[in-house]
């Protein structure tokens, strides 16, 4: 089966990227040199072409019922503009994806809108549909296949956007973190997934490729998917099929924060946290620091004094310049204490950190 493509394709091809198979799409790992795409993004501005991701509408009369169904976190937290993190669960409690879901404007064509990743996409609207049918809720979800993503991250974001889209510079000036609000037929989000403020901006997919001109003339470094896990990684955020997936709970993967447990809501997957929260002993969702010379990848063992663990990510940091990585490790295992990592060349000691190891271009103090 061919390869699918965003509409900036030619765009990466022209730049000279290295495109590489990510999920069925054919996509820019870097455009040269990845680190400095990665330190781009702390210090300045760099964007990121995200179209594969897959926005979806939700519209009906029974929209915000639905979306209680649906997922761990309430949305109806949610006022117009504001924005919600949270998962969509199995009934035994794994994890079918992580989501953004946006509260709409009121007087706007739908009231909600979620944002899903790339990967997960066909499999999360089926899920989404089978719910919608077991419920019977007056909601439709809409695929808006004609959309074109693009995220701008960095501290000089707001700065770099204004210069490249004049025409929205009060729309960046005045949305907070995790607002949005349509602009036209845009919609700009103060949202991302490197740990840096920055937008991300859905818009029609002819429009992609001269908004990505804009940015590139106003200074804004093109950056691929390698800046981009390393980025979300020292910002301890998970990666959906490595730090989490339909095998674990969000509990077990650092996301018990995202799980709203006060009122009666009957979400599904519910029931089976509660069972497991009542368990105890759970797993959970730390940082390592590798003391030594390597580099921490998925998929190693851990060793601790409370038992075993495994890496579930691990990359070379560019900002803080050793090796880190996710792990899940045994219940009671603290930051600070000191664990052997089964790496390729043999056994090697590490450091557990709480996260993030770095947000808004700055290392935290991840021992205390």
């Amino acid at each position: 089966m061919p390869l699918k493509r965003t509409p900036l394709f030619d765009i990466h091809c022209a730049a000279g990227a290295k495109m590489v198979d990510f999920g069925g799409w054919e996509m820019p790992l870097h455009y040269g040199s990845q680190i400095e795409e990665h330190l781009a993004v702390r210090v300045d501005c760099g964007m990121f072409d995200v179209s594969h991701m897959r926005v979806l509408d939700v519209a009906g009369a029974a929209s915000l019922a639905f979306l209680q169904r649906l997922l761990a976190n309430d949305a109806g937290r949610l006022v117009p503009g504001k924005a919600l993190y949270s998962c969509m669960l199995r009934a035994d409690g794994g994890v079918i994806d992580d989501l953004i879901v946006y509260r709409m404007p009121d007087g706007a064509p739908v009231p909600y809108r979620i944002v899903v990743n790339a990967g997960t996409a066909d499999g999360d609207v089926a899920w989404m549909r089978q719910v919608l049918a077991e419920t019977g809720c007056d909601a439709q979800v809409v695929e808006r296949t004609d959309l074109a993503l693009i995220a701008v991250q960095g501290p000089r974001a707001p700065e770099r956007l204004t210069r490249a889209v004049p025409r929205l510079a009060p729309v960046f000036e005045r949305l907070a973190a995790f607002t949005a609000e349509p602009a036209d037929d845009w919609f700009v989000a103060r949202t991302g997934y490197t740990g840096e403020d920055g937008f991300e901006i859905a818009l029609p997919a002819p429009q992609a490729a001269d908004l990505w001109q804009a940015l590139a003339a106003a200074g804004v470094r093109p950056c691929g998917l390698g800046a981009r896990d390393t980025l979300r990684l020292e910002a301890g955020m998970n990666l959906y099929g490595s730090d989490m997936d339909t095998t674990v709970t969000p509990l077990e993967s650092g996301l018990a924060w995202t799980v709203d447990l006060r009122g009666a809501r009957a979400f599904v997957g519910r029931a089976a946290l509660e069972r497991q929260a009542a368990a105890g002993g759970l797993r959970q969702l730390l940082g390592l620091r590798l003391e030594g010379r390597g580099v921490l990848r998925s998929h190693q063992a851990v060793a601790t004094a409370l038992g075993t663990g495994e890496v579930t990510s691990g990359t070379f940091s560019p900002s803080l310049g050793y090796s880190i990585a996710l792990a899940r490790l045994p219940a009671d295992v603290k930051p600070g204490d000191i664990v052997t990592v089964a790496l390729r060349g043999g056994p090697a000691a590490a450091i557990v950190c709480r996260l993030p190891f770095v947000r808004n271009g700055k290392a935290h103090d991840a021992f205390s």
